[in-house]
C-alpha cells in the first residue's frame, strides 16, 4: 500500500487513471486513517471496511478490462447515517433506529455507488440531524481533528471531521438550517449546500422536509463542484426534485470573479467574533483584487431568521417524527402493557433530549392557541425574508458572510442550547429561502479555521463555486 494518496478526489481520480495506484490501495490508505484516529475522533459509527473493499475491486477490474469509468470512480466516500444505504443499517444517531437496516439507497448515495465510489462508512451526526456539534449523538460526540478538545460542528460534524482528518475523500452530509456549512467550517473543509431540489432527497430521512437538502463535504472547490455533477439531477421519487441540469459547473470553477458583484452582509461584521471579522474583510479585499466589486448591503431582518427558523422547523419535525411511535418500527419499550404506555414509554426512551426539545417547541408552536402567534406569525417571517433575500440577489451576483459567527468552541463550553443555536445565525438565511450557499477556509483565528460564505441565486452554484475558489487560492 502507497502513502500518502493525494488529498483531493480529484488528484486522486486522475492517479487512479493513470494507473499510478489501484482503488483498492486507495481504500485500504483511508481505513488505514480511520484504524490510526477513530478512537480519537469517532467521526463513523458504522464502517464499511469489507463493502468499500469489494466495490473498490470491482473498479480496478473494470479499469483493467479497458472500461471507460466515470470521473470519481474508485474514490472513497463517507455518508451521513442520516441517508439510507442497502444493506448497511441507518440511525440518525438515535436509539431510536440503532438497529434500523435500511432494504434500499437514497438516491444520491445510488448515484455515486453507480459512480463507482467506495463507501467506506456511516458518519456520526446529532440525533436525527437537530444539532450545532454532534454533541447530541445518541452513541457519543465527535471530535474536531484540529484540536479533539474542540467541536467539529453539526449536525453533520462525522462528515466534516472525516474529510478534515482525510479518513475520506469526500462526504454526503445533509443542511437543514446550517447542518453542512457550518461544521465545514469549524473542521477547515468545503461544504456547500445546493439549491433547494437541485439534489433529490429520496432516502434522507426527514427533520424539516421544507428546508432538508442533502449537502456535500469536500476538500476542495473544484471536488465539491465534481460530487455535485455526480450526484445532482431530476429524481422522480422527489416530489421537489428540480428538471434542472448540473453540467458545466466543474468547467465553469476556473473562470474567475472578474465582472461579478458582491454584497458584504454589514449586520455578519457586528455579529462575528473579532478574528472571523478580521478574515472576512481580507475576503472583501481579495475578491476587489481578482475583479470582483464589492459593496455593502444591509439585511436587518437577518436577527429574526434564527428564532423564525426554529420555530418553524421545530413544528416540521413534531410531524415527521410522530411515526416513531414504538408500534411499527424503531425503537419498542418491551414491558409496556397499553398502547398508550408503549408510544409513551417508546418515544421517552428511544427519543434523546435535545430531539424531546424540538419536538415540544414545534408541537407548542402548532396548537390552536399558539399557531398564529408562533408558527403563523414565523411563515410570514420567512416569507417576507426570502423575498428580500431574492431581491438583494436580483441586484448582486452573490451575498458574502462567514458560515458561522466563531470558531470551534471547546466541548461543554456552551451549555445553552440557545447559545448552540447561534452558531447558526449566518447560515439560516440560505435554508430559508431555499438558495445555494458554500463554505470555503478561509484564514484563521487563534489557529482555528475560518470559514467564509457565499450566497448566490438559486440554481446559479456555478457563480457560487467560482468565488468560492477564488477564496480558496487566496488561502492556499
Amino acid at each position: 500500500m502507497r502513502e500518502p494518496i493525494p488529498d483531493s478526489a480529484l488528484a486522486l481520480s486522475r492517479a487512479l487513471s493513470r494507473r499510478e495506484l489501484s482503488a483498492r490501495e486507495a481504500a485500504l490508505a483511508c481505513l488505514s486513517r480511520m484504524e490510526a484516529r477513530e478512537d480519537e475522533l469517532h467521526a463513523f459509527l458504522t464502517v464499511t471496511r469489507e463493502e468499500a473493499l469489494a466495490a473498490a475491486d470491482r473498479v480496478d477490474s473494470r479499469r483493467a478490462a479497458g472500461e471507460e469509468l466515470p470521473p470519481l470512480a474508485g474514490v472513497p466516500m463517507a455518508v451521513k447515517d442520516n441517508l439510507c444505504t442497502r444493506g448497511v443499517r441507518t440511525t440518525c444517531g438515535s436509539r431510536m433506529l440503532e438497529h434500523f437496516v435500511s432494504p434500499y439507497d437514497a438516491t444520491a448515495v445510488a448515484r455515486l455507488r453507480e459512480a463507482g465510489c467506495p463507501l467506506l462508512g456511516k458518519t456520526n451526526l446529532d440525533e436525527f440531524a437537530m444539532g450545532c456539534d454532534t454533541g447530541a449523538s445518541a452513541f457519543g460526540p465527535t471530535a474536531n481533528p484540529v484540536d479533539p478538545a474542540r467541536v467539529p460542528g453539526g449536525s453533520s460534524g462525522g462528515s466534516a471531521a472525516a474529510v478534515a482528518a482525510r479518513e475520506a475523500l469526500f462526504a454526503l452530509g445533509s443542511d437543514t438550517g446550517g447542518s453542512v456549512r457550518q461544521p465545514a467550517a469549524l473542521c477547515g473543509v468545503v461544504g456547500l449546500r445546493p439549491t433547494y431540489g437541485r439534489i433529490s432527497r429520496y432516502g434522507l430521512t426527514g427533520f424539516a422536509p421544507s428546508f432538508d437538502q442533502i449537502g456535500l463535504l469536500t476538500r476542495t472547490v473544484e471536488d465539491c463542484a465534481a460530487v455535485l455533477e455526480a450526484v445532482a439531477g431530476f429524481d422522480p421519487r422527489d416530489a421537489t426534485s428540480a428538471r434542472v441540469f448540473s453540467e458545466g459547473v466543474l468547467r465553469a470553477v476556473g473562470e474567475g470573479v472578474r465582472g461579478l458583484t458582491i454584497a458584504l452582509v454589514r449586520e455578519s461584521e457586528e455579529e462575528a467574533s473579532p478574528g472571523v471579522r478580521r478574515e472576512l474583510l481580507r475576503a472583501v479585499r481579495c475578491l476587489e483584487s481578482r475583479g470582483a466589486r464589492v459593496d455593502e448591503l444591509s439585511l436587518p431582518f437577518l436577527r429574526d431568521m434564527l428564532p423564525a427558523y426554529h420555530i418553524l422547523a421545530a413544528a416540521e419535525a413534531s410531524s415527521n417524527l410522530a411515526r416513531f411511535d414504538g408500534v411499527r418500527y424503531g425503537f419498542r419499550a418491551p414491558e409496556a402493557v397499553s398502547w398508550q404506555e408503549l408510544i409513551r414509554e417508546s418515544r421517552s426512551r428511544g427519543f434523546g433530549p435535545e430531539v424531546k426539545r424540538r419536538i415540544l417547541l414545534g408541537t407548542l408552536a402548532l396548537t390552536k392557541e399558539r399557531y398564529d402567534a408562533c408558527y403563523g406569525r414565523a411563515s410570514r417571517i420567512r416569507a417576507a425574508t426570502g423575498a428580500a433575500l431574492r431581491e438583494a440577489l436580483a441586484r448582486f451576483d452573490l451575498l458574502l458572510l462567514p458560515a458561522s459567527p466563531e470558531t470551534a468552541w471547546r466541548r461543554g463550553e456552551k451549555r445553552s442550547p440557545v447559545a448552540l443555536y447561534r452558531s447558526d445565525l449566518f447560515a439560516v438565511p440560505a435554508s430559508m429561502a431555499g438558495l445555494p450557499a458554500v463554505s470555503v477556509p478561509f484564514g484563521a483565528e487563534q489557529g482555528l479555521p475560518v470559514g467564509m460564505q457565499l450566497v448566490g441565486r438559486a440554481f446559479e452554484e456555478a457563480a457560487l463555486l467560482r468565488a468560492a475558489r477564488a477564496l480558496e487560492e487566496e488561502n492556499a
